[in-house]
């Protein structure tokens, strides 16, 4: 069973004892500064943005959708179908929603809006993959807000050659008001952590959020990945899941990922030590803003997954 319906399913108990309208928790002190963003194509396509200076407490994240859009929902309420006309085709691809970068664990009508959430709607193909655990569009997101209204602690762990780039990343981080602990590469961020992990592909390699990329987009969620003798070339997938392009020397990937049981690790690699630093000079709010990931070659900018096959 797909986990778009599973996240939807998660809402049906909740649906069916308001007649399907899915919408509440109960009332609170409200909220402030939350935004909204609608896309489509992971990312590729803006449909619309709204940001909230104030919703009441007992907001959710579909009736917040709901109040602004024009929504159709299935399965009692508890799962879009629509967004201002814009509907998957339901056999290939559908809404999917990510709060702070992270992506949702149970249904819109159960996930209370927290103060400065960023909440991000995308209508894309799932064929390679049906889970995006994170995504790095949110930025500075998870980091200064944290995940379900708390804020998580940060590690920082470094490879031994890319020393500029640890540095570039630790003074984006600093300044978007992110304090980060920083530990020996390897060590793993834990469980109620979030990671960011900067070294070459080759160094961090072993890292469990490394592992997951290499295994492809069904088990990363990531669109990319690192080929060749010790990650000499970079693969960029296209929403199949199949190659679309392959960079070389000097390029680079900001990722994000997680299994089961951990929140999100943010990788900033690349195939050599100025693969990595073009990817930390990459880590701004402009730079990966609706981006699912981002790769990088000197001065170019690639969303992934890409459009096309070689």
């Amino acid at each position: 069973m797909r986990h778009r319906i599973r996240v939807g399913l998660a809402s049906l108990a909740v649906a069916a004892a308001c007649g399907g309208c899915g919408l509440g928790l109960g009332p609170g002190p409200g909220t402030s500064a939350v935004s909204v963003t609608v896309t489509r194509g992971f990312g590729s396509q803006q449909i619309r943005v709204l940001t909230a200076a104030h919703v009441p407490g007992s907001e959710t994240v579909m009736r917040m959708l709901q109040r602004s859009f024009n929504v159709q929902t299935r399965y009692g309420g508890g799962f879009v179908e629509s967004i201002d006309g814009l509907a998957g085709n339901g056999s290939r691809s559908d809404w999917f929603y990510y709060v702070n970068g992270v992506e949702a664990k149970q249904g819109a009508a159960t996930t209370a809006v927290n103060r400065g959430d960023r909440i991000w709607w995308d209508l894309h193909d799932w064929s390679a993959t049906d889970s995006i655990p994170a995504v790095v569009g949110s930025y500075p997101e998870p980091f200064e807000r944290g995940v379900g209204g708390r804020r998580l602690p940060t590690t920082l762990e470094c490879g031994a050659n890319v020393g500029a780039a640890c540095k570039r990343v630790t003074a984006a981080l600093t300044a978007d008001r992110v304090p980060v602990a920083s530990q020996l590469i390897g060590t793993g961020s834990g469980p109620d952590t979030l990671g960011v992990v900067v070294g070459t592909w080759s160094e961090i390699r072993s890292e469990v959020a490394a592992a997951l990329i290499a295994n492809g987009p069904g088990a990363s969620g990531v669109y990319a990945r690192f080929t060749g003798p010790d990650g000499s070339s970079l693969q960029l997938l296209n929403p199949s899941g199949k190659v679309a392009r392959t960079l070389g020397a000097g390029s680079g990937l900001i990722a994000a990922t997680a299994d089961s049981s951990s929140e999100p690790t943010w990788l900033i690699t690349g195939t050599d030590v100025a693969g990595v630093t073009a990817a930390a000079a990459a880590l701004t709010q402009q730079a990966l803003h609706d981006h699912f990931a981002l790769a990088v070659q000197g001065n170019s900018r690639l969303p992934v997954p890409v459009e096309g096959s070689q």
